[in-house]
């Protein structure tokens, strides 16, 4: 599961991914890094539009994970089922991914 204070976090990680690509020895090498990191990146991607779709999208990439306060917002408590944030770039996808309710996080 990926929630909106995961957002930042993973789109760092997706820069640092392709920077580690960009100065690979070679082209073969650089294909690779983009094969095994692809699908982490449909799932950022996804967990982005998810976000806007709600609204919370701005709110994910401003967060602070310093500031206690901030712990207590709603994009804390957003989150998403990788597999289907995956997909939701799909164009054969029917709607929006739908958020991970409360109770269902505990079970």
């Amino acid at each position: 599961m990926l929630s909106g204070t995961d957002l930042l976090y993973w789109r760092r990680k997706r820069d640092q991914w392709r920077s580690l690509a960009e100065r690979a020895p070679d082209d073969a090498t650089a294909d690779y890094l983009h094969q095994v990191f692809a699908p982490t990146a449909q799932a950022i991607d996804g967990l982005e539009r998810a976000l806007a779709d709600l609204g919370l999208r701005q709110d994910a990439l401003a967060l602070d994970l310093r500031r206690p306060q901030d712990c207590f917002h709603r994009t804390w408590s957003t989150a998403f089922r990788v597999t289907e944030l995956v997909t939701l770039n799909d164009p054969d996808t029917l709607g929006p991914a739908l958020p991970i309710e409360s109770e269902e996080l505990t079970a």
